[in-house]
């Protein structure tokens, strides 16, 4: 089973909250670090925006991403959300042992 890092901005606190606590309450991910203060430049709608975010980082698996994928777009205000899985190559065994611990779907 294979750790992954999700990437998601949010536009506030309310949202960014609401999004961690559901998706570690469901164990669909192990923790969510909320990194307040990112800035994100991107073009939308041929335009080109600017707007302060919190920057979700979510310990998941590749077992749960699915799962997770449809829980973030059910909960975003976004109509298209950020969110971007990356494989972790490495960690630190006790780590990601307890990632997939706290991820395992119950029978």
């Amino acid at each position: 089973m294979s750790v992954l890092l999700c990437l998601c901005t949010c536009p506030d606190e309310t949202s960014a909250r609401a999004i961690a606590d559901a998706l570690v309450e469901e164990r669909l991910a192990a923790c969510v670090s909320e990194l307040p203060g990112i800035r994100s430049t991107y073009r939308w709608e041929g335009e080109l925006a600017h707007d302060h975010e919190i920057q979700l980082l979510i310990k998941t698996t590749d077992a749960r991403l699915e799962a997770l994928t449809s829980r973030v777009v059910a909960l975003h205000p976004y109509e298209l959300p950020e969110l971007l899985a990356v494989e972790a190559n490495g960690g630190l065994a006790p780590y990601l042992a307890w990632v997939a611990e706290q991820t395992r779907i119950d029978d």
